[in-house]
């Protein structure tokens, strides 16, 4: 991941930078009674409260714990602008995230009142009326936010060479956000909305860099493409997305409406274009040859 710009812009919140251990190791046996050591995910509960009033608990692997406890304010709409924000402080003795703002969030009430359970491994829930609102996205034209075929490629390969927890220890999403065939930052969760909302408050914290904008972003998950991650890579204004994995209805329909592209089952050279095809730059592969059986009879 990127460093966080506190010197170029010293009036963002102050974060502790409070990165947990990612895996634990632990002693197993196997099928055929051999006895070894591995890694699993290090999962744990972070406590999400805001100016002492307590919101949420997430389980996490505490990659980034402040940069999930802002994106999750930022994707959940709870908090309108990074400005509001003075610090955020993460203790795992506690296992808490403390976000302090400045002046305080007078409609935090009316904002949390409203739960929608969603199938968010992690969270599993979306406040307000996200769904009503997604209406004012305005994601960039064709013409100014394409991918080719080749370069769709070059992600898939970057995403398969990364080190990852789940190269080590299984278990995990991750999820990437690419300018070009760029990795600009990668973060992997037990959860592929906690790898998002990661990815969001590390995007807000580029204050007003070029690396804060969407317009000219791919963002790329291991996890399937529910309404809730097409909403929010919408909401950080990215308008192509890749997934490793595959697209429900919801997420088609919403993208659809939306103009954005969706690519689902990524793998090397493999994909499908569910939508959004005036933004693909398609190089088709050659068709093999049919392959001819002769019978031996």
């Amino acid at each position: 991941m990127l460093p966080l710009p506190h010197d170029r812009h010293p009036a963002l919140p102050h974060l502790t930078r409070a990165a947990a251990p990612l895996t634990r190791e632990v002693h197993v046996q196997d099928e055929f009674g051999q006895r070894r050591t591995m890694h699993i995910p290090a999962e744990r509960p972070l406590t999400l409260y805001v100016d002492k009033r307590e919101l949420v608990t997430l389980m996490t692997l505490g990659a980034a714990p402040e940069l999930l406890a802002l994106g999750y304010l930022r994707n959940q709409q709870l908090i309108d602008s990074l400005d509001e924000i003075d610090s955020v402080t993460v203790d795992w003795d506690v296992g808490a995230a403390a976000v302090k703002t400045r002046g305080g969030n007078m409609d935090f009430e009316a904002r949390t009142a409203r739960r929608i359970v969603t199938t968010g491994c992690g969270q599993g829930t979306m406040f307000g009326s996200l769904m009503e609102q997604i209406d004012s996205v305005k994601l960039p034209p064709p013409s100014a936010a394409r991918i080719r075929q080749s370069t769709l490629h070059q992600l898939n390969d970057a995403m398969r060479k990364v080190d990852s927890v789940h190269r080590r220890a299984g278990s995990v999403h991750g999820c990437a956000l690419f300018r070009g065939t760029e990795m600009l930052t990668f973060v992997e969760d037990v959860g592929r909305h906690n790898a998002i909302d990661s990815i969001a408050g590390w995007m807000w914290m580029q204050g007003d860099a070029p690396l804060a904008a969407g317009g000219d972003k791919v963002f790329y998950t291991t996890g399937r493409l529910t309404s809730e991650m097409v909403t929010k890579a919408a909401q950080l204004g990215v308008p192509i997305v890749i997934s490793r994995n595959g697209v429900t209805q919801m997420g088609y329909e919403l993208a659809t409406k939306l103009g954005m592209t969706l690519f689902g089952r990524a793998s090397q050279r493999h994909f499908i274009c569910y939508c959004g095809f005036d933004r693909f730059d398609a190089e088709p592969e050659p068709e093999r040859p049919a392959v001819r059986v002769v019978s031996s009879g």
